[in-house]
């Protein structure tokens, strides 16, 4: 899959003609406000980074879902492999959809790291798809940049990786409701107010309706945990700076609530800011969400993708996956053919933003 990705995009830059073998590391930090979202009430943030390796250590297929009947197929990084060499490299942050994993996004990570960048995801908690779903975890959706933040100190004080990120160039990237969380990160302001009302006067929008990840919650259940004392302190923490100091450009597929955005925070935004939408995407519609998020940032440029739905995003099915979520898994348009068009953008943008990485 990777190759097939990685001749196309050969072209678009000529320093990018090598493609690196990929490493992937695990670590684990601790984030403030992860107990009230986790459904354990832990303070964990699991953390996946894929970066530039040497050829040392065989690459292995990631797969997701039974080891034995595996039902999506991410791409390929070799486990704990040797670095590519001691340069400092851009850095992508990058957060996972509503009820996603950082792993489902590898095949954006993956490629982004054989082109030379140091990709961090994270898994957010209470809203992914290796631990229990809440409602803290759907609801507080605002307190996703944290765990960026969170997770780029923790690479930073990794002795082997922390010296080879270049903390200049520093770009976030997501999807879905990471797309959401990639704006935040860059600068847009949080407005709970104008989502609820939102809601009110469009309860039928694709991000205002019960989600697959998580149907059993309904808009007016989310309002009721966020108007409860739990959730308060967190509640208030949402019209605050939310930012990520470090960001220089961010990137966002389909991306999700923008209508929990402040609009004048969105006219404000400085650095550069590209979007990709599929125009099927009954999800996060595009013309409330990331095509109206473009019409309001100043210089942002959009990519409208024909055909494509929101969960087109996802990793690659298995026959097996095929079978199994077929609402996931069935597509219009060949997900390889999604996924390089959205990888195209994100390099030209970055590089944009960065040059081209080493």
């Amino acid at each position: 899959m990777r190759t097939i990705l990685l001749a196309v995009l050969a072209s678009l830059w000529a320093t990018a003609a090598l493609a690196y073998p990929v490493g992937e590391r695990h670590f684990q930090t601790t984030q403030p406000t992860a107990p009230l979202r986790d459904a354990q009430h832990r303070d964990a943030l699991r953390i996946t980074v894929w970066y530039p390796a040497n050829d040392l250590t065989p690459e292995e297929d990631i797969l997701i879902g039974p080891p034995e009947n595996p039902l999506f197929y991410v791409g390929e990084a070799a486990p704990n492999a040797g670095f590519a060499d001691d340069r400092r490299r851009p850095v992508i942050l990058f957060s996972h959809g509503f009820g996603g994993a950082a792993r489902m996004m590898g095949w954006f990570g993956t490629v982004m790291a054989a082109q030379g960048y140091v990709v961090i995801a994270v898994d957010h908690p209470g809203n992914n798809g290796v631990d229990p779903m809440t409602v803290a975890g759907a609801a507080l959706f605002w307190e996703r940049p944290g765990d960026l933040a969170a997770a780029l100190a923790r690479v930073r004080q990794d002795p082997e990786l922390g010296r080879r990120l270049d903390l200049a160039k520093v770009g976030v990237a997501g999807f879905s409701a990471g797309g959401f969380t990639s704006l935040v990160a860059a600068g847009a302001r949080v407005d709970v107010s104008r989502f609820k009302t939102f809601c009110r006067e469009r309860p039928n929008d694709g991000v205002c309706r019960p989600q697959k990840e998580l149907p059993t919650l309904t808009i007016d259940q989310a309002v009721a945990f966020l108007e409860s004392p739990e959730a308060k302190a967190a509640v208030d923490r949402a019209a605050g700076d939310l930012s990520v100091p470090e960001v220089r450009a961010a990137f966002a597929m389909a991306p999700a609530i923008v209508q929990a955005l402040d609009l004048p925070s969105l006219q404000g935004l400085r650095i550069p800011v590209a979007i990709v939408v599929g125009d099927a995407d009954e999800v996060a519609p595009p013309n409330t969400n990331g095509s109206y998020a473009a019409r309001m940032i100043p210089g942002a440029r959009l990519k409208v993708l024909p055909g494509v739905g929101h969960y087109d995003f996802l990793s690659r099915c298995t026959p097996a996956g095929e079978a199994a979520v077929r609402d996931l898994c069935a597509v219009g348009v060949p997900r390889s053919q999604t996924h390089r068009a959205a990888i195209e953008q994100a390099l030209i943008h970055f590089g944009r933003a960065f040059g081209p990485p080493p």
